[in-house]
């Protein structure tokens, strides 16, 4: 016992942190009887967890999870109180992943994007689109050229993407999947090193079950992208409908593109099979999406 509390004392040391995680583990083993890292992965970090099996706090019970070395001399090191806050409060994380789950309304913009879809095969549901679309910019495409409403049609899909990423993309999310990774991966190569094949083992479990994770990472990137392109698919169905179905003036067939000259045809192929009207879309939108991000200061990449 007295060997126990030298070991929580050195987890103290390390910060109030380790001994919450370990208050943690405590209660989840007494309530359940045995503790794996997907009972505890929203209340401990990876690394946090990976500490525990270092310092031998926690044991695997034969491949039937983890146990505690020894309960009653963590419980006295640490302290009554400490124990019962963390069972407490060890289930408030249950609705963390709320923020990556989707809602009805991302399913149903799914399944309109899907269907949309079908409108690159299907003329009948291409024609219906873009003639929607049509009411709404063909009075623009009136008044200037054809590569200018494709340049404001870039502009529109870039600020309707930028803002959708900044307020459902969860940043702070994702680096958190990314550093439990990162971590595993450290630790396994360390272990590696060492030629500690008990840690392997134990770290292989660990990655196997964080694969939980991954599924909620992807989540979390694909969510946005189903209501981007729910605006997108539809702007591209129109200028598609426009040059393919031959809505579109000859006299507009004409432009000079950056670093290829002149262009005859919009489907003219300029870089391999890469028509022009893609090659000038994708190049307005990239330039003016990384515009807009810089102003509007949006982060899109995870952040730890």
């Amino acid at each position: 016992m007295a060997r126990t509390a030298q070991k929580v004392e050195s987890l103290a040391s390390e910060g109030e942190d380790m001994t919450d995680a370990l208050a943690t583990v405590l209660a989840v083993a007494e309530e359940q009887g045995t503790v794996s890292w997907a009972d505890v992965s929203d209340d401990l970090t990876s690394g946090q967890w990976g500490r525990l099996i270092e310092k031998g706090l926690l044991v695997d019970a034969d491949g039937a999870g983890f146990v505690l070395s020894d309960p009653d001399g963590i419980r006295d090191a640490l302290g009554e109180d400490s124990v019962e806050t963390a069972a407490a409060t060890s289930g408030d994380g249950d609705g963390d992943d709320e923020g990556v789950n989707w809602t009805s309304y991302d399913k149903g913009a799914a399944l309109v994007t899907v269907g949309l879809f079908a409108g690159y095969m299907q003329q009948d549901i291409r024609s219906l689109v873009g003639g929607t679309i049509d009411i709404v910019l063909g009075p623009l495409n009136d008044v200037v050229p054809f590569y200018v409403v494709i340049l404001v049609l870039a502009i529109m899909t870039g600020l309707w993407s930028t803002l959708l990423q900044d307020n459902l993309m969860d940043s702070e999310v994702m680096g958190k999947y990314q550093e439990k990774m990162q971590d595993l991966q450290d630790r396994r190569e360390a272990a590696k090193e060492r030629g500690d094949d008990e840690a392997l083992d134990e770290i292989q479990q660990e990655q196997m079950e964080a694969m939980g994770d991954q599924l909620g990472m992807f989540k979390a990137q694909f969510r946005p992208m189903v209501w981007i392109m729910l605006l997108t698919i539809p702007a591209f169905l129109w200028m598609y409908w426009m040059i393919r179905d031959g809505h579109i003036e000859a006299a507009e067939t004409v432009m000079v593109l950056p670093l290829v000259g002149e262009v005859s045809n919009w489907q003219q192929g300029v870089l391999g099979p890469l028509q022009a009207w893609i090659l000038w879309y994708f190049l307005c939108s990239l330039g003016f999406s990384q515009l807009l991000r810089k102003a509007l200061n949006v982060q899109t990449s995870p952040t730890g």
